[in-house]
């Protein structure tokens, strides 16, 4: 969580603004979590639930970590294609990091494994929303 405060500028708009964000953040990751439960259960995958999240969790960090090179690289004066490449290759390897790892946790194929990126990414969009709105007031 500090990264995330590191990274997310709202903190310094406003209270609103930063109390929205933090309230997004638990919101997200607690919607993730319970969110996926259900569909384990549905494909017979529940045992191993407790696995995923914990690795979602730890693939969470690396993601913010990615996040912060890609803020410093973007920060820094660089070539635009350098900036580019750098998050580009950033997200598509915090992509694949989640996929992987519903893959290896679940033992699930790789459309399965997929959906729960896609899910997490839908989860993610729908607080996103959410949290503008909240801090717009």
């Amino acid at each position: 969580m500090p990264i995330f405060l590191v990274l997310d500028a709202s903190f310094a708009a406003s209270p609103r603004a930063a109390a929205a964000e933090l309230t997004g953040y638990v919101t997200g990751w607690a919607a993730y979590a319970l969110a996926t439960l259900p569909v384990c259960r549905s494909i017979g995958r529940e045992m191993h639930w407790p696995r995923l999240v914990a690795a979602w969790n730890w693939t969470n960090l690396l993601q913010y970590l990615i996040m912060l090179v890609i803020a410093v690289v973007s920060a820094l004066p660089s070539p635009g294609w350098l900036r580019e490449v750098v998050t580009v290759s950033g997200i598509g390897y915090a992509l694949w990091l989640q996929w992987f790892a519903a893959r290896s946790t679940l033992r699930v194929s790789s459309l399965a494994a997929a959906g729960f990126v896609v899910l997490d990414l839908t989860v993610t969009v729908l607080i996103s929303g959410a949290v503008t709105d909240l801090s717009r007031g």
